[in-house]
């Protein structure tokens, strides 16, 4: 039977936990207290419950590091306020009901705050009482309530500024996206903990003014009470029932006192990671000023007819304190001295001694060090901010941070940047003077440096910064040190985008296309679609110049095929189909005819059979055939950039993949586009159909 009984009970624990049922068996105690009678027994355990809570409650809005480590404070000042009028109710149906039959019948608490507390008179009471309420109501209470007033204010209006600034950490990649997450909760919570401060303030006023009401219908209605129905005498009844209000009131209001002290020193604390304690100890560990107040008690102290003994005494304490103080610091400092000093001790070496690669490295000279320190008006870090956050939408995933260093190896004034710890580019530019980049077309020569613009080798001239407006009026394009480096960066991450992205980055892509998409994603991947093949598609993409700002199209294009076929270079092909409208627009905007280079018949078909001839991507094309075909290509592509056109070469689905890898590093700006990438109300027109007549002519 008592097996089954606690089975019953292990049951019931399960289903209704602890701290489930607390709170509702609170409020039907709450309830109790307002509608029934309650033993005198039970009411001391409730009045000293109530005085147990509140130091509680003090010491943990003490202890706590920032106001929002307390944050239930607002809901657990209702509940005390709550607990304490209940209390009132319950004790004051006590004294009216039992009052004259002597102080003890309204229970012992009652009774020793009336008497021990205040001596027995009831007039010491009332002042006693009426100070305390004047401590609470006006000043406590009305100094928190508009701290909590203000401050809430204060809180909402700082909120834009707040979210602004956790977006362009994250734009700025300083942040991780859970990192943003958190710090946009914790911006919410302070303005709902300090909206929620304002109004539990109103509770702890309204809590001083209602105990003051209550002392005044006790004491009339006990005066009344005792004169009518048991037949005291107006001064008896006075005395009797004054007493036993003044006790009901004191244990009331103490609590009420502590809340109200802990309320205010929740919304007075200032954010940090310490608590009130340590904060206290830390700020007034200044031994100056405790040398200087032991000095002026002292002087004090033995001046005529002053106190000597208080101020002396105090004094010495005081002096003792800054001794202390001093003597800590003192102490704290050699160590810290003798931990410097200490030869370190030869330790193994551990996984945390590998560093691995930045992601974007930027190492520059000793003298380039002004372009990236902002006091010395350096712009450099600006810019690359700027260059991160432009990529990043422009190619569809979040570009690592860019690592800038300086380095004593490089020349002074050269810079390189590098990529998964490998130099993808270098360059030298002067600080002093800007360049002057010839644009094309320029109507003079300039006086400088004879150079060449790092990012595209076009020819420069570093001049003087007061010929800029003249070298401008020439035609050139001219631009500072910072502006060169930057745009070199650009040229390059955009050249090499397909590095920066990885499992983990295409992992990012794939959990934010499950939020819009989050069906797609589930069936997809990685049941059929896995991150590595996935990475793999987005990773050619990009190598030729694609964007995956439409991750969810390549996703869907890859659904249908993904069973069949495995081949990367295969399913790049058929992502490049489903983003077809993009890649051209990309050449030509809509509406737009685009002029396009094609391979004549005669030698797509020579190609297409030398492509099929070839085994695991090696195409073994002669090199006579090859080097003609790259010096035609170039030579076409040239003309269309001269003529202001893009240059785009359309061919067969077959030979796009391999054309495209064998001229993307030859002859830069040479787009390869396949016939089925073609919107169909695209208007085309060929430039020029590339042949090799020469060729034939010489054999």
């Amino acid at each position: 039977m008592r097996l089954a009984m606690a089975s019953k009970l292990r049951d019931l624990g399960s289903l209704f936990p602890m701290e489930a049922v607390a709170i509702p068996l609170g409020f039907l105690m709450l309830m109790g207290m307002l509608l029934l009678p309650m033993p005198t027994l039970l009411l001391d355990l409730f009045f000293t419950f109530n005085i147990a809570l509140s130091l509680i409650i003090i010491f943990l809005a003490i202890s706590a590091a920032r106001p929002l480590s307390f944050s239930v404070f607002p809901t657990v000042l209702l509940f005390a306020t709550l607990l304490r009028l209940s209390l009132n109710v319950a004790s004051t149906r006590v004294v009216l009901s039992a009052g004259h039959e002597g102080p003890e019948a309204a229970g012992q608490v009652i009774e020793a705050f009336g008497s021990v507390l205040v001596g027995g008179n009831y007039v010491v009471g009332i002042v006693v009482f009426a100070i305390l309420v004047i401590i609470n109501f006006v000043v406590v209470t009305k100094g928190a309530g508009r701290v909590s007033e203000v401050t809430a204010r204060f809180t909402l209006d700082a909120m834009p500024g707040k979210q602004m600034a956790v977006d362009a950490d994250l734009a700025a990649g300083l942040i991780t996206q859970d990192q943003a997450r958190a710090r946009r909760r914790d911006i919410a919570a302070e303005a709902e903990f300090y909206g929620s401060m304002d109004g539990a303030s109103k509770f702890v006023r309204g809590d001083a003014i209602a105990g003051l009401l209550v002392l005044l219908i006790n004491v009339v209605g006990g005066v009344i009470v005792g004169a009518a129905q048991h037949g005291m005498t107006l001064a008896e009844a006075g005395q009797r029932y004054t007493m036993l209000a003044i006790g009901d009131g004191l244990v009331a209001q103490v609590p009420s006192l502590l809340l109200s002290i802990a309320t205010a020193i929740i919304v007075t604390r200032v954010s940090g990671e310490e608590s009130l304690h340590a904060q206290t100890t830390n700020q007034f560990n200044n031994v100056q000023a405790w040398w200087l107040t032991a000095s002026i008690l002292a002087l004090l102290g033995v001046i005529p007819g002053m106190p000597h003994l208080a101020f002396l005494l105090l004094a010495v304490m005081t002096a003792g304190g800054a001794h202390m103080i001093g003597s800590r610091r003192a102490k704290t400092q050699a160590d810290a001295k003798k931990e410097q000093d200490k030869p370190a001790a030869p330790q193994e070496l551990s996984w945390s001694d590998v560093q691995q690669a930045d992601s974007i490295g930027l190492e520059v000279g000793y003298v380039l060090v002004a372009l990236i320190d902002a006091n010395q008006g350096g712009s450099l870090v600006t810019r690359v901010r700027g260059i991160r956050k432009k990529l990043t939408y422009e190619l569809g995933f979040l570009i690592p941070q860019v690592h800038i260093r300086d380095n004593l190896d490089l020349r002074p004034e050269s810079y390189q940047i590098l990529i998964n710890g490998v130099v993808v580019g270098r360059g030298e530019v002067k600080p002093s003077r800007e360049l002057a980049i010839h644009s094309g077309m320029v109507h003079g020569e300039l006086q400088g440096q004879r150079t060449k613009d790092p990012t595209f080798g076009l020819d420069a001239v570093w001049i003087d910064p007061a010929q800029r407006d003249y070298a401008r009026s020439l035609g050139y394009t001219v631009v500072d040190s910072s502006t060169a480096i930057a745009t070199h960066l650009n040229k390059v991450l955009q050249d090499q985008s397909h590095l920066l992205l990885g499992h983990d980055e295409t992992q990012q892509l794939v959990d934010k296309l499950a939020g819009s998409a989050p069906k797609l994603v589930e069936e997809l991947i990685p049941k059929k679609l896995t991150i590595g093949t996935l990475t793999q598609v987005l990773q050619n993409l990009l190598a030729e110049g694609v964007a995956i700002r439409d991750l969810r199209g390549v996703v869907m294009a890859l659904s249908p095929v993904i069973e069949k076929i495995q081949d990367v270079d295969e399913l790049t092909s058929i992502a490049r189909v489903a983003m077809g409208r993009m890649i051209a627009q990309n050449y030509a905007p809509h509406g737009e005819e685009l002029a396009v280079l094609t391979l004549a018949s005669e030698l797509e078909q020579m190609l297409h059979a030398t492509v099929r001839r070839g085994q695991g991507g090696n195409v073994p094309i002669e090199p006579e055939l090859a080097e003609m075909l790259l010096r035609t290509l170039n030579e076409a592509a040239q003309n269309q950039s001269d003529a202001g056109h893009a240059a785009v070469l359309v061919t067969s689905p077959l030979l796009r993949p391999w054309l495209s890898r064998v001229l993307r590093a030859r002859i830069p700006g040479l787009a390869v586009l396949s016939y089925a990438e073609l919107p169909e109300d695209m208007n085309l027109r060929v430039a020029r159909s590339i042949t090799l007549q020469q060729r034939a002519a010489a054999a």
